[in-house]
């Protein structure tokens, strides 16, 4: 799946197919359901995964596009552990950006287990940078975008959300969107063992989501964190 030359409003960026699911996918299909336009940005096939193979993360993460009601999912195809913010991937990445024009990016939390991760957070943080430099822009030929906010989700971690958003109504999506990828969170007699298929993986997740929705009083809730302050007109 890829999409139409058509802006996007919320735009989240994944190191491999299936981390915008874990940490965001409630927040993309309750944005969906009302009418906002949604994208995910996978920046690598998952290529190294112990289990499973490209051919089949596309089309798992083809059915969970579905499922979340996306606008759009993209691929930048650069190399699984092979995310190193180079000029070239940077340079895709700021025109993805220029060319949906999202007001709002979201991606993974700085701190987690996996260095891709990591790196993703990371690199997103400066293609945003880079999407709004007028002068780079317009050497380039292209039209600057500014990202109104830029807000990172959780993967493997857990910590302090600055806002948590009721995803309560949408939850059964997200489910089915984690569980389009069987090979990776259903354990079989033809997969290996992985943190991912162990029985405890997807009930921490869903656990996490609890503890984040019984903060505002709702079943469920996906939290995030921005590294700005976040701008508020009035209190009331």
């Amino acid at each position: 799946m890829e999409g139409s030359a058509a802006k996007v409003e919320l735009l989240a960026f994944g190191a491999h197919p299936d981390d915008v699911e874990i940490g965001a996918a409630g927040i993309l299909a309750c944005h969906g359901a009302m009418g906002i336009s949604t994208a995910i940005c996978d920046l690598t096939d998952g290529e190294l995964s112990t289990n499973g193979d490209v051919a089949t993360r596309r089309k798992e993460a083809d059915r969970a596009a579905e499922i979340l009601g996306l606008s759009g999912r993209y691929r930048a195809g650069f190399p699984d552990r092979g995310l190193k913010g180079s000029d070239e991937q940077l340079e895709w990445m700021v025109r993805l950006i220029r060319r949906l024009q999202p007001r709002v990016v979201l991606a993974p939390h700085w701190e987690d287990r996996h260095p891709d991760h990591t790196a993703c957070s990371r690199m997103v943080r400066e293609a945003v940078f880079d999407a709004a430099i007028r002068k780079k822009a317009a050497a380039q030929g292209e039209a600057p975008h500014r990202v109104e906010q830029l807000f990172f989700y959780f993967i493997n971690n857990t910590g302090q959300a600055d806002v948590i958003v009721d995803v309560s109504d949408v939850y059964k999506h997200k489910q089915e969107a984690i569980l389009a990828f069987e090979s990776q969170f259903v354990p079989g007699p033809d997969r290996r063992d992985t943190p991912l298929n162990r029985p405890t993986y997807i009930p921490m997740v869903e656990g996490r989501d609890q503890i984040w929705g019984h903060q505002i009083g709702v079943t469920y809730g996906e939290g995030l964190v921005s590294a700005q302050p976040i701008s508020m007109s009035s209190l009331v």
